[in-house]
């Protein structure tokens, strides 16, 4: 039976094939764009808050992401919108393809991110662009979480050439970080596997699980935060580093781990002072970083990457400790839980032949 695990070894094959095939081509569709709004949720909604930053700086646009349930009954569309971008690998959620149905019907022009071509979501919008991993059998999102990201980039590259914004030695600078990135995934992983045998021991027994992170690295900590609640199934919060600051830290025990994801940054610092502040009222603190350290609680990736690449290699560590610490708990993540929830709640949507197959 494929594993999470499986599905994290496969990554850097297809990542690596992502971007080889990729074609940089200036489309007259996406031209307009300067103000985007995504709509995505779960796994998704943490990957596209991951690409923001970088999507903004290579196609100079202004985006904003949303969950699709709030704004679909609550929000409001701006008027300065120019188009609206639903991201959702599986392409059967219902509260995005219900937002997609609605704000097409208002002459805004509708794209989607997905992984299955012929999904719901895909035809309820005018452009789709493929996460090109086929469908993840696993219900925790792995390999379709770095897809994403990796694909968002590429997609502002595209908006960038489009809209005379992205200049070819930005691209290609960052065709190249990306490349450095991807290469460096075996490594990344023996790291993180040795990291855990190393302390296995307090990463178990922990009762609530926390990660701070800054700049594009808050959607890292959000997608620990999504990962840790669905695998090690314990309180698990991410947080953006000046927000843990701002009451959450109040609630610090022994019984918590502080994980503190680090690039080299103005606001490491901040993070530094943080990290040594809460290390005697935590049970450990330890530091998930691109730089090169020393330290027994430090997992060091020790390369040089650009900051607003960093989170395609440093959500790795977390999945993976997601699946190591579940399985020494004793959770058996093969072993479906809730398998009717989708159907009560109608949170996807199912033809009917899939149902039968569930």
């Amino acid at each position: 039976m494929v594993t999470m695990l499986d599905y994290i070894n496969e990554e850097e094959a297809i990542l690596s094939n992502i971007l080889a095939t990729y074609e940089l081509r200036e489309n007259d569709e996406l031209k307009p764009i300067r103000n985007l709004l995504i709509l995505a949720t779960g796994s998704s909604y943490n990957a596209c808050l991951a690409a923001k930053t970088i999507m903004e700086k290579i196609a100079n646009l202004s985006i904003t992401i949303e969950e699709p349930y709030y704004f679909n009954h609550y929000g409001k569309l701006s008027d300065s919108i120019d188009a609206v971008l639903a991201v959702s690998q599986s392409g059967k959620s219902s509260s995005t393809i219900d937002a997609m149905k609605q704000i097409k019907e208002k002459n805004i022009f509708t794209l989607a991110l997905t992984s299955d071509s012929k999904s719901p979501i895909s035809q309820a919008v005018e452009y789709v662009i493929a996460i090109d991993i086929g469908i993840e059998k696993v219900g925790f999102v792995t390999k379709g979480y770095v897809a994403t990201i990796l694909q968002l980039i590429l997609f502002s590259m595209s908006l960038g050439k489009s809209n005379g914004e992205a200049t070819i030695e930005m691209t290609n600078y960052y065709k190249d970080e990306l490349n450095k990135v991807i290469k460096k995934i075996p490594e990344i992983i023996k790291k993180t596997l040795l990291f855990f045998e190393q302390h296995e021991s307090v990463l178990k027994i922990a009762n609530r699980y926390i990660a701070i992170g800054y700049g594009p690295n808050w959607g890292t900590a959000k997608e620990f935060e999504t990962k840790f609640t669905e695998t090690v199934r314990k309180p698990s919060q991410g947080f953006e580093l000046e927000s843990y600051m701002h009451g959450p830290y109040l609630e610090a025990n022994y019984e918590h781990i502080l994980f503190f994801i680090e690039t080299p940054s103005h606001n490491l610092e901040r993070s530094t002072k943080l990290r040594d502040y809460m290390k005697p009222y935590v049970g450990e603190t330890l530091i998930i970083t691109t730089e090169n350290k020393e330290a027994e609680n430090s997992l060091s990736l020790a390369f040089e990457c650009d900051e607003f690449i960093s989170p395609l290699a440093l959500v790795i560590p977390f999945q993976i400790l997601a699946y190591k610490i579940a399985t020494s708990k004793g959770i058996d993540l093969n072993q479906k839980i809730f398998d009717d929830f989708d159907q009560v709640l109608k949170s996807k949507r199912y033809t009917e032949e899939e149902i039968v197959g569930c």
